[in-house]
């Protein structure tokens, strides 16, 4: 709680009387912006070297600021740290409290630094920290893609376009298609930490700033890549952040899908998984129900992140340079954005871990809905006859299946070779899921043999 007492700011030199409490309130960050004080710390630690390194601070300063600052670090850690008035953010709060540890010397830490270059930097690095955390997350979940596409072994179901029936696929083939989206999320999220890889700090509030710091020291310092070419540049662009959103609603947008399969999946109409007990909800009304809330979720929580990039995009695209208040907003969107995306990824390696395929439902799935069609129509092309004509004939078939009531793969041989002469009695064996699925076999396609290779290059892949 905030002590009733006169604030202390660190700009209040030119100004007289105390800020409106409802300015003030709307002002303040700290509630959220405290997430970032081992950031900011670490900065301040970096920055009191610099200092020393140019003769603002001697060896004893910067002992006594570097003491005083691992202190405050312990505080925040051990929840003992105490907001005072004046502590518009993380930034303040930690300053404040070293000064009052640390006395003069504290009080030359902010020497050639503004907040405006402080708070780029500190949110540089959490999104470093932040994009190997979810890279992390999305290699345990394509893990658990990979084990559960190994457990069901030729396991097949349909595939589906319009979300109609189409053609058979191997479940496995199936799960590994998500593997490779989130890869993509990954490779999104690695490019996007290049970007946060470039240090702010040493810019000042626009400019630069008005002392000789070393960057290429406190880059070293601090684990930086390269430091910002341009002042301006630095302190009024949120590019990084920006970019991080976008590769969290891209990857949303992917977990919403498979949390929409699983969902489907999990249905009676469906029953393909049956989810375990531990990953799954009862209803307050209905005794019979297991829901796979943590699948709907996924689908539900996306929308946050999309709209938390859209928010953000929104602020930027009308501010001149170089640092503006609105800038404030960043924070906020990237942390709900992590924290929403951390969870969806875990929500669904765990639904999925917790669950298990039916093999027999989906063997059901495969029986109805003409699924050889295509398989009937290559037939046709491996005999002479053009795909467009062959495309015809079968779809006629189609139409005669249906008026006898069973699937195209069971009508008799006399019904087939009325419509095509060319068919003769190997037709059977090419009307088979099995020899469907092993005639995919180029490279991408859920022939046996490639999914088995595939699942062989993903988990070396993972292994690294």
């Amino acid at each position: 709680m905030a002590k009733k007492q006169k604030a202390k700011r660190m700009w209040g030199g030119r100004f007289d009387g105390e800020l409106d409490p409802r300015i003030d309130r709307y002002n303040q960050s700290l509630p959220y912006d405290q997430r970032l004080v081992e950031e900011d710390i670490d900065g301040s630690v970096a920055w009191a070297r610099g200092l020393r390194r140019i003769g603002v601070l001697d060896a004893k300063e910067l002992g006594t600021i570097t003491k005083a600052l691992e202190r405050v670090r312990r505080e925040f850690a051990q929840d003992r740290f105490e907001a005072e008035p004046g502590d518009e953010d993380i930034h303040t709060a930690v300053e404040r409290r070293v000064v009052e540890i640390a006395g003069n010397a504290g009080a030359k830490l902010h020497t050639g630094r503004s907040r405006n270059d402080q708070v780029a930097t500190d949110l540089h690095l959490w999104l470093k920290k932040a994009c190997d955390e979810i890279e992390g997350a999305i290699a345990s979940l394509q893990r658990t893609l990979v084990e559960a596409a190994t457990a069901v072994g030729e396991t097949a179901i349909p595939a589906y376009t319009h979300l109609q029936r189409a053609q058979p696929v191997l479940l496995a083939h199936h799960l590994l298609a998500y593997c490779e989206m989130v890869q993509r999320d990954r490779e999104r999220f690695a490019d996007t930490r290049k970007r946060a890889d470039v240090m702010p700090l040493g810019c000042g509030a626009a400019v630069g700033s008005g002392f000789a710091i070393d960057r290429a020291f406190l880059a070293k310092e601090l684990g930086f890549r390269k430091v910002s070419a341009n002042s301006l540049d630095a302190v009024g662009s949120r590019d990084a952040a920006l970019e991080f959103l976008s590769a969290a609603s891209i990857l949303a947008m992917h977990l919403s899908r498979l949390g929409e399969e699983i969902v489907l999946w999990a249905s009676k109409e469906f029953g393909f998984l049956r989810l375990g007990d531990t990953v799954s909800t009862g209803s307050s009304l209905l005794p019979q129900k297991r829901n796979p809330d943590g699948a709907e979720l996924a689908r539900g929580k996306a929308g946050r992140v999309l709209g938390r990039f859209l928010g953000l995009a929104t602020t930027l695209k009308g501010l001149p340079l170089a640092y503006n208040k609105d800038l404030q907003e960043d924070k906020e969107a990237v942390f709900e954005a992590f924290d929403t995306i951390t969870g969806t990824l875990g929500a669904l390696e765990a639904t999925l871990a917790g669950s298990r395929f039916d093999a027999d439902r989906c063997a059901e799935a495969l029986e109805g809905g003409h699924l050889l069609s295509t398989e009937l129509a290559d037939y046709l092309v491996r005999k002479g006859m053009p795909f467009r004509r062959a495309h015809e004939v079968v779809g006629k078939l189609v139409q005669t299946a249906e008026q006898k009531g069973v699937d195209i793969k069971e009508l008799d041989l006399a019904t087939l070779q009325d419509a095509a002469p060319e068919i003769g009695p190997d037709v059977k064996r090419a009307l088979t899921v099995s020899a469907a699925l092993r005639a995919k076999r180029a490279v991408g396609g859920t022939a046996p043999a490639r999914v088995k290779r595939a699942l062989a290059a993903w988990r070396k892949r993972l292994a690294r």
